[in-house]
């Protein structure tokens, strides 16, 4: 008697991942048990400026109407360029995360979702700012806040690629000794 083929996992249905909604309940978890840090956190001295500016939201006009008429889709586009591909592969314009911001904007938080992903592209690309200046953008300035952050992860990931990086900015770890010997 022959063994049972394994079967290939049944491809997603619908714009839903369950992995973008394991990654996201992990975040809120992470920023829920550590609010004081978050809030004060700043980028290090080192931090480069931004290369597109807050107010230069108008160009490209595409992506400034898009800010304006269907943000969800431009935090949808700008997750996946950050955390799943920088030329967009696979993409879709209604997924996960475009949903937690319909569902988020319902209820008056989606400033949340927003400044996170701020932080994020931040911390991934070693930018300037803080995590109140994320907040008061995110609640200020919305379309502005998220045409930046699209046009900023559009350049920073395409930069990354074609340097032949996979992973942005990473902080110095802690001093080590050689050995393992402490003084």
């Amino acid at each position: 008697m022959a063994a049972p083929q394994q079967q290939p996992p049944a491809p997603q249905q619908g714009p839903i991942s369950n992995d973008d909604v394991a990654e996201w309940t992990a975040r809120f978890n992470d920023v829920l048990a550590r609010p004081g840090e978050y809030v004060n956190s700043k980028s290090p001295e080192s931090a480069q400026p931004w290369y597109n500016s807050f107010f230069g939201c108008f160009a490209p006009i595409e992506t400034c109407l898009m800010s304006w008429c269907c943000p969800c889709v431009v935090f949808g586009r700008t997750h996946h360029r950050l955390r799943k591909s920088a030329n967009l592969a696979g993409y879709e314009p209604i997924n996960t995360s475009c949903l937690l911001f319909c569902a988020s904007g319902c209820v008056a938080l989606h400033w949340i979702p927003m400044a996170m992903q701020r932080a994020d592209l931040r911390t991934k690309h070693n930018l300037q700012g803080s995590c109140l200046v994320d907040i008061a953008t995110s609640c200020c300035c919305g379309c502005c806040h998220l045409a930046q952050n699209d046009k900023e992860a559009e350049y920073r990931e395409q930069l990354l690629a074609s340097q032949g990086i996979q992973q942005g900015y990473q902080a110095a770890g802690g001093m080590a000794y050689p050995g393992g010997h402490k003084q």
